[in-house]
């Protein structure tokens, strides 16, 4: 079901959230905005948010290191980013970058990266006047983000002790899952979180992804959440398209 309202605040632990890291941002509004019908407002109050019918659903942002990956993050809610990262280190993570304001002012909100004891990096959202997603759970807004680990009893604990109540609470309802790294992809590829938009046709959806230069990493195969491919864009950076 579509949510077309903004979301005052997510519970923590709650992907909120996503972003790509390009080292073209206006190649990337190209592909994206044909692959997925996203506009992208200069007035939106900033750099590169994608709308989906003029509701912000994801963020493009450059690269500011070459050294960097070109990747999508997922970004889970917090009221206290401080507090969290705080949590991340003792239950066996490790802080990336501290919690920094974000938009010109750091009105936006508070954000971070992590990594859990695997080293999949995710990221922190302390909401400002950006809570997140305004759409998600629909075609071509966020519907999923999937854990691929080595260790799940590891990974379980880890996420588990942080966000108990977003996963395992009475009114859960978890967006992110895990599965062993082995069972889609080569045993060598390293731990990570993966990006899922919703598509109508995935076969169809890989047709366009071919055609704007992207690439098919995994053919549709069919999960306990849907039929899903794993694509890159025309920069390198990986995601997956889900039909429900």
């Amino acid at each position: 079901m579509a949510e077309s309202a903004v979301v005052a605040a997510f519970p923590e632990g709650v992907p909120c959230w996503v972003d790509a890291q390009l080292p073209d941002v206006e190649a990337g509004k190209r592909f994206y905005g044909e692959l997925f019908g996203w506009t992208f407002p200069e007035e939106a109050g900033f750099p590169s948010r994608a709308d989906l019918d003029g509701e912000p659903v994801a963020g493009l942002t450059p690269k500011s290191d070459g050294r960097m990956p070109t990747v999508w993050t997922v970004y889970f809610a917090t009221p206290d980013a401080v507090a969290l990262t705080r949590r991340i280190t003792e239950a066996g993570g490790r802080i990336i970058t501290a919690p920094v304001g974000a938009g010109a002012s750091g009105e936006l909100g508070r954000e971070a990266l992590a990594t859990d004891p695997e080293g999949a990096v995710f990221g922190l959202w302390q909401p400002g006047t950006h809570p997140g997603f305004a759409r998600r759970h629909e075609r071509h807004a966020f519907c999923w983000a999937e854990l691929y680990a080595r260790d799940t009893a590891t990974v379980d604990r880890f996420y588990g002790t942080l966000f108990h109540d977003a996963l395992f609470g009475p009114d859960a309802t978890p967006d992110f899952g895990r599965v062993p790294v082995s069972g889609v992809f080569p045993a060598e590829m390293p731990p990570h979180f993966l990006v899922h938009f919703g598509v109508e046709d995935c076969a169809e959806a890989l047709g366009t992804v071919n055609r704007l230069g992207g690439r098919v990493q995994v053919t549709p195969f069919d999960t306990s959440y849907g039929r899903v491919a794993v694509v890159t864009d025309n920069q390198g950076a990986s995601f997956a398209v889900l039909q429900r």
